[in-house]
Parts: C-alpha cells; sequence; structure tokens
C-alpha cells in the first residue's frame, strides 16, 4: 500500500489505508499528514479514499503473518471454536489462540489486532463521513460514498464489541463497558462506551446508508449496497435477539440472490463471481498476499508450512451429524485416506482424518482466492433461526427447507419444533459457515459453552481447554495493554 498516513486515535496509531486499488490516487506534503482538502476535494476522490478501506479488508498492515485483514479475524473466531481442530501443534501459527490464551493476554498480537483493524476502519471511515458533504461532485456520489462509509463504520464496530465487550442481551440495560465510540476524526483519548450505546450507534448508522443506497448500483461485490448492508442489519438484530427484524432484514438480503448450485460448491469457494456472493475481497495476481493470505492457513493446495504441516480439520462430531447425501459431506475426509477426492500438492504435505477441501487456490503457486464475508445461504439460515426464536415453526421450516434441500437433494421438510428445531437450524448453520469466521460469535450471541469433546480434539494440543462455561470471563478479549498505556487508563481493561 503506498501513501499510508499515521494519525493518533485513541492513543493507538492507525493506519490511514487510503489508496486506489487500481491506481496511486494522492500525494501529500508532508506525506506522514492527510491534506484533508485534496483527499476529498471531489467525490472522485473520496471514492478513492473508499476504495483504500476496501484494500484495508485483504492486506497486511500490521507485522503479524496471520493478520491479512479481515481473513485475520476469521481465523481466529473460528479457532476458538470447537468445530475447527488442529490435528496437532507441529507448527505454532494460530496455536495459542486454539488454546484460549492469547486472546486474554493484553500484550499479545491477537488482542492489539483485532482491536486496532477495526478502528484502522472506522478512523477512514469518520474521515469520509466528515468531510463528504463538502465534495464537488453529483448530490448521488456523495450519497453513495457516505452511505458505504457508514455501513463500514457500523459493520467495524459491531465486530469489535462482540469481542470486548460482554454479550449484548434484550430486555437488559446491556450497561456493560463495550468500546470507544469515536465518530469524528479525533486524536483525544476517548473512554469505552457502554454495550447499549454502542449498538444503538450500530443501528442508527445502518438506517442511515440504507436509506441513502436506494437506488445505488454499486461498482462490483467489494463494495456495500442496500442488500448488504441489509445483512449485516440482520446479523445486528439476531445478535441483539430482535427476531423480527433479523428475520426481515434477512429475507430482504437475499432477495436477489440465488444459492449456488451443488459443482460450484465443490469448487474452491476462492471466487466472487458465485452467484450465491453478497460481499467479498476480489485478490488478483499483482495483489497477492502470499503467507498472510487466508487460503495459506485454510486451503487443502497452497504450499505454506501451516498447511504442509498442521491442516485444519472439522470436528468429528459435526461431520457425523451430516446426512450421507448431502454435498457439504464431500468437503471432508472422514478416513485420512482418500488420495482420490483429497489430493495433495506433494508428498511433504501431511494428511490426517476429516481433512477439508472447502477451500482451494487455482493455482497451488500462489495464494490468491477470493474471500467470502457475505453469503446468501447465511441469510437463509438467519431468517429460519430467528422465525424459529418467535416460534414460528412452520414458517422457519419452509425457510430452511430451501437451503438444505439445495445442499441434499433427499433432504425433507424438518417436522421438529421449538428447540429441536432450533439446534436443527444451527446444525445446518455450523456445517455451512465452515471456516468462515461465525463460531466465537456465535457461541457468545446464543450464550453456549465451549464443548470440544468426543471428537477428535486433544486435551494435550488444546492445552486442556476442552470447554468454557457460558459467561465465563474469557468470552471477552482483553484490551491491548498499549490502549491502556497511551490513553493513560482513560480506557480501562476488562477483569482479568
Amino acid at each position: 500500500m503506498k501513501n499510508i498516513f499515521k494519525t493518533g486515535v485513541l492513543g493507538l496509531t492507525l493506519l490511514m489505508g487510503i489508496t486506489a486499488c487500481d491506481k496511486e490516487y494522492l500525494e501529500t506534503a508532508p506525506t506522514d499528514q492527510i491534506a484533508t482538502v485534496d483527499a476529498f476535494k471531489t467525490t472522485a476522490n473520496a471514492k478513492a479514499a473508499l476504495n483504500g478501506i476496501h484494500r484495508i479488508m485483504y492486506s497486511q498492515i500490521f507485522s503479524t503473518q496471520a493478520q491479512g485483514g479481515q481473513s485475520g479475524n476469521m481465523l481466529y473466531s473460528d479457532i476458538l471454536g470447537e468445530d475447527l481442530v488442529f490435528p496437532n501443534v507441529s507448527n505454532t501459527w494460530l496455536r495459542s489462540e486454539y488454546q484460549w490464551i492469547s486472546h486474554i493476554n493484553p500484550q499479545s498480537s491477537i488482542s492489539f489486532y483485532n482491536y486496532t483493524f477495526y478502528y484502522v476502519i472506522i478512523g477512514n471511515a469518520n474521515m469520509i463521513i466528515a468531510n463528504i458533504d463538502n465534495a464537488t461532485g453529483p448530490q448521488s456520489e456523495k450519497d453513495a460514498v457516505k452511505a458505504e462509509a457508514l455501513t463500514y463504520r457500523a459493520w467495524a464496530y459491531f465486530q469489535a464489541v462482540q469481542f470486548y465487550g460482554k454479550r449484548f442481551v434484550k430486555g437488559e440495560a446491556n450497561d456493560g463497558l463495550g468500546i470507544p465510540l469515536v465518530l469524528t476524526p479525533t486524536t483525544t483519548a476517548t473512554p469505552r462506551s457502554k454495550v447499549s450505546e454502542v449498538y444503538a450507534q450500530i443501528n442508527t448508522d445502518l438506517d442511515k446508508a440504507i436509506s441513502l443506497m436506494n437506488g445505488y448500483t454499486r461498482q462490483n461485490k467489494s463494495h456495500f449496497d442496500m442488500s448488504v448492508a441489509k445483512g449485516i442489519k440482520a446479523r445486528v438484530a439476531l445478535t441483539q435477539q430482535e427476531y423480527a427484524v433479523a428475520a426481515q432484514m434477512a429475507k430482504e438480503a437475499r432477495a436477489s440472490y440465488t444459492l449456488m448450485t451443488n459443482e460450484d460448491y465443490l469448487s474452491g469457494f476462492n471466487n466472487y463471481s458465485n452467484k450465491e456472493w453478497m460481499w467479498a475481497s476480489r485478490i488478483v495476481s499483482d495483489q497477492t498476499n502470499y503467507f498472510y493470505s487466508f487460503f495459506a492457513y485454510m486451503s487443502i493446495n497452497y504450499n505454506s508450512t501451516a498447511i504442509r504441516s498442521t491442516p485444519k480439520v472439522m470436528y468429528s462430531v459435526l461431520y457425523d451429524k451430516i446426512s450421507a447425501t448431502d454435498v457439504r459431506k464431500k468437503l471432508w475426509d472422514p478416513t485420512g485416506t482418500n488420495t482420490t477426492d483429497f489430493p495433495l500438492p506433494a508428498s511433504t504435505f501431511q494428511r490426517y482424518k476429516y481433512l477439508s477441501k472447502k477451500f482451494k487456490v487455482a493455482d497451488p503457486a500462489l495464494s490468491i482466492g477470493d474471500v467470502p464475508y457475505m453469503r446468501a445461504a447465511e441469510m437463509y439460515l438467519i431468517e429460519a433461526e430467528a422465525l424459529a426464536r418467535q416460534a414460528k415453526d412452520a414458517e422457519a421450516a419452509d425457510v430452511l427447507f430451501v437451503l438444505a434441500n439445495n445442499r441434499d437433494p433427499k433432504y425433507t421438510k424438518s417436522t421438529n419444533t421449538g428447540s429441536a428445531l432450533i439446534d436443527e437450524i444451527m446444525i445446518q448453520r455450523r456445517v455451512e459457515l465452515w471456516g468462515e469466521g461465525f463460531r466465537f460469535y456465535d457461541l457468545k450471541r446464543t450464550n453456549s459453552p465451549l464443548n470440544r469433546n468426543g471428537g477428535n480434539h486433544s486435551a494435550t494440543f488444546t492445552n486442556g481447554v476442552m470447554d468454557v462455561p457460558a459467561g465465563d470471563k474469557r468470552w471477552q478479549f482483553l484490551i491491548p495493554q498499549a490502549e491502556i498505556n497511551n490513553t493513560n487508563g482513560v480506557v480501562v481493561q476488562n477483569p482479568l
């Protein structure tokens, strides 16, 4: 990334990665400061600033290999759950996260990264929101740029507050500490806001963004449009147990998308042209991200140490719940010996039971693969879950059937009701979204315990962490110590 700007926000150094995806758009003097007038003089420049945020989503803006933008968060979220398994500990990447060590260490890379990455996006979004109204250009372009910036800010706050704040509980005060709400470009240290306040701002931003996106057609799937903003709104509502809103937003979000074919489902999850994908990062050869790529950790065929020595495999207990006629069952090898359907690039690659081939690179010499952030399948699952949690069992079963029957032609409409139906939907969700970064969030929002027992997790490899009770303080990431220090205690720590 060229043109990386630094500004102190909350005492942390934020990287202003305002770079167009296909060309350099701005030179400033001095080079370490943002020339606000130039950066937002026109809507064209503001669009380039927005493209900079898109680029941040898959760039390595810090020094840790696994932190390649949002994919780093996806890896961390799933490795903290039970459905992703370490078959050995010969490779150290993500190992301490798997063992529930790093995120409760305020000096750790994961604590710093997940906090700072989202504030990088928030800081960039704030600059756009504060300046776009004065830019020269059509009002429609101003509205579109502002809408995307508001969506980014809402999404980033939503992602971060779930890590660092307490679980939101509908009907309660939710007055525990969340994260600092910073809504304007500033270098002033800001204390943490209440969880309720953070969610209120998230919804305010999303509602404003959706209203501004009326009639807007985005450039490509790395951008937001109304469907994606509504999809994020559905996620937020589900987390807040606002189930009627979640069901409605999910239904509206997926309206213009169709589910992929079974053939596409087995093609490697690496192409955002897939008709089911709603939001994703497109990675091209001159932007390859090498060993900080998502595919350097999750694919079956890229030649990285993490994949060769310690591939991430599926939890056997979950695999056993997949129907034999479900196309998704073909993504994992329960035997560890299927060389025909699960070929490996070289003999140096280790093979284990429940090996995954969900993610594949097109060229094993390159770590390139588009990264999915939202798919229509998730919207079906949100709608079905939200309906079931309102005791609308028949409607929930109808929605679930569309997705489940697409993946398994022999699936019959569920006759389950109540908690049994919800359990069925959650199993479908775990299978469908495996490896895409949802599991920690789902466990926390449903107030569920971590339970790694009864399958292929090894207590030796997990450092004995096989169970974490619901509500345990370890469900809150610790605030990075750098933030505590640099704000002179204005930002306070979670319980140690």
